[in-house]
């Protein structure tokens, strides 16, 4: 197990990544429950209000991120102090995500259906850095071989080809799989190969004329959602909380 860890952790400089990681989904979890305890009115925890403002959590997660962000690249990777400052980057990119929704809507949407879109990100990118971990590298390039590793044709080669699949994976309206294919293009290269999106750029602008391709599509995302809205909705519930199903409605400003 001691030599497992030198080689995989200690000696690439992945101590501070796993620190964030470990800080990042701490600070999520008790994050998650401090709010959830707050809305069902349970325990010590109330809203910070100072002067009648209403401070979200991604206030503070703001600064420390950045504090963290840029005390992490002054740091290095070895170290005590790349290790505080990864652990203080975690606490704030916690915080931060668990607010994406309000972020994206500039709204508070915490406990509406909108802000699931926090939980979805905070899962993604807790999944993206164990691929780092455990040694995906950006685009596939840990697929190379030590011959095209002597060759920079092959390493553009190999980003190019990726990318591009990672491009069309998005452009298909797969936004998951291009966003983990960035790790593991094999990922990206189905999310390229399947039909579109019903609603993607892609469909719009090649299923426009192709009647056949266009029913295909609405056809499988239709029996795709149906069969995975309900798992994904009741893990977020179980991990985010279940939001408002009747929420109140935006406030108007003159």
């Amino acid at each position: 197990m001691g030599n497992w860890w030198h080689t995989n952790i200690a000696e690439p400089g992945k101590l501070p990544l796993l620190l964030a990681l470990a800080a990042f989904v701490l600070t999520f979890a008790i994050t998650r429950t401090i709010t959830r305890m707050i809305r069902a009115g349970k325990g010590p925890f109330r809203n910070i209000t100072p002067g009648g403002i209403h401070i979200h959590h991604v206030v503070p997660g703001v600064v420390l991120t950045v504090i963290g962000g840029f005390g992490a690249v002054a740091a290095g990777r070895h170290g005590v102090a790349a290790g505080v400052f990864a652990v203080i980057f975690g606490i704030g990119a916690g915080l931060v995500l668990d607010e994406f929704a309000l972020i994206l809507h500039l709204d508070d949407v915490y406990w509406t259906e909108e802000g699931r879109q926090s939980v979805e990100v905070v899962v993604l990118t807790a999944s993206l850095v164990l691929l780092v971990l455990a040694g995906f590298s950006p685009l596939g390039v840990d697929d190379v071989t030590d011959e095209e590793q002597q060759s920079r044709i092959g390493v553009i080669t190999s980003y190019a080809v990726n990318f591009c699949f990672v491009l069309i994976a998005l452009f298909k309206g797969k936004t998951r799989m291009a966003v983990l294919g960035t790790l593991v293009p094999f990922v990206a290269l189905i999310g390229a190969l399947r039909l579109a999106r019903p609603t993607s750029l892609w469909a719009r602008r090649f299923y426009r004329d192709r009647h056949r391709a266009r029913s295909k599509a609405v056809l499988r995302a239709y029996h795709h959602d149906v069969r995975w809205a309900g798992p994904r909705r009741r893990f977020q519930d179980l991990i985010g909380g279940t939001p408002d199903r009747n929420p109140p409605p935006p406030a108007r400003t003159p």
